[in-house]
């Protein structure tokens, strides 16, 4: 019923920012946040940042927390992760996600390659 697609993703070097953006489609109704989680080869999906849609208060993992701010456009149906001062660490898919009381929502995912 929801669609969720990331764009931003690419190759970058260490030290660099890239700005990913999610939008969000379909039945959109009665959302409580969105947010990122990323995932590296051989290692569990973990949480990244989320926002909640009506208040708008972010919350961050430890790893990326100072480094990638999130936003949200509640009249777009929008979220944003902008990441600054990218590690080879990083380097992960992407995940944008949503909950509500519909229930949870993922998209396709975007790579992002952080060089050495």
């Amino acid at each position: 019923q929801v669609q969720l697609v990331e764009a931003g993703g690419g190759l970058v070097q260490a030290g660099g920012s890239l700005r990913l953006s999610c939008a969000a489609s379909g039945r959109t109704l009665n959302i409580a946040r969105m947010g990122w989680h990323r995932q590296a080869p051989g290692k569990e999906r973990e949480f990244v940042a989320t926002i909640s849609w009506s208040g708008g208060r972010a919350y961050y993992a430890d790893s990326v927390k100072g480094r990638f701010p999130i936003s949200r456009d509640n009249a777009e149906n929008t979220v944003s992760l902008q990441m600054n001062r990218l590690r080879p660490e990083d380097t992960a898919i992407y995940y944008c996600n949503q909950d509500g009381l519909g229930g949870h929502y993922w998209g396709q995912g975007t790579q992002v390659t952080v060089s050495s």
